[in-house]
C-alpha cells in the first residue's frame, strides 16, 4: 500500500458576520473539529469581524478564521466541498504551503 504524503495548508474561511455570535462560534469549531480529524490543526488565528472588499450576496462585513494545518493530499478537496454545501459560509481559499 503506497504511504500518503502529509503536506502544509492554510486555509482562510470568511463567515457571515450577521449571524449570532453562537452561530459563528459553531461554525469556527465545527472547521476546526473537521481538520483536527483528519489531520493535524497547528494553529487558529480568528481575526474577528473586518469589512470586505466587495460585497458577498449583499453583505458588507464577515467573519474571518485562519487556520493552518497539515494533512494528506485529498483532504483539501473534501474540506472545501463541505465548506460549499455549509450555510453561512461566504468565501474560502485552501493553499498548500511550501515546505
Amino acid at each position: 500500500m503506497a504511504e500518503k504524503l502529509i503536506y502544509s495548508y492554510e486555509t482562510i474561511f470568511i463567515i457571515d458576520a450577521s449571524l449570532e455570535e453562537d452561530a459563528i462560534k459553531a461554525l469556527t469549531e465545527k472547521f476546526t473539529a473537521l481538520i483536527s480529524k483528519n489531520g493535524t490543526l497547528e494553529s487558529v488565528d480568528e481575526w474577528g469581524k473586518r469589512r470586505l472588499a466587495y460585497e458577498i450576496d449583499d453583505k458588507t462585513e464577515g467573519y474571518y478564521v485562519l487556520a493552518n494545518f497539515k494533512a494528506d493530499g485529498d483532504f483539501p478537496k473534501e474540506l472545501d466541498r463541505k465548506f460549499r454545501i455549509t450555510d453561512g459560509i461566504l468565501r474560502t481559499i485552501i493553499i498548500r504551503k511550501e515546505d
